[in-house]
């Protein structure tokens, strides 16, 4: 099993929150499950740039941290379906606040980040 090299902090709130944040497709993946979609096919056609083995590793992440709960329903073919826990109900206010801060600041960010991605030329 995977070990950490860095010890994981606890000490804090936020250091909690983005323990079980951290992942660049959690919170789609939280949103998307608050939104309706529930199955693992339906996510991953939802959020195309993310490949199935992450969307998988993540949602295992987030079922462990109990944020969602994983429904494995006993038919062929296999059917499993993901549902937000009462904890994972609990995120979906700073979710929402988070993105709308990015939606407030849309115009500065935007400008900020054009300028660390632009491509560099070699003359």
């Amino acid at each position: 099993m995977y070990e950490k090299k860095i010890p994981v902090l606890l000490d804090c709130g936020l250091h909690l929150f983005m323990e079980v944040m951290n992942g660049k497709w959690k919170a789609n993946l939280i949103w998307n499950i608050y939104s309706g979609i529930k199955r693992p096919g339906e996510l991953q056609r939802k959020i195309p740039k993310a490949t199935r083995r992450v969307l998988d590793t993540q949602l295992r992440q987030l079922t462990e941290h109990g944020i969602l709960s994983k429904i494995v329903f006993n038919e062929l073919p296999l059917k499993v379906e993901y549902e937000l826990t009462a904890l994972g109900e609990t995120l979906i206010p700073a979710i929402t606040f988070i993105a709308q801060w990015g939606e407030d600041h849309r115009f500065e960010l935007e400008e900020t980040i054009k300028v660390e991605i632009s491509p560099v030329v070699l003359v």
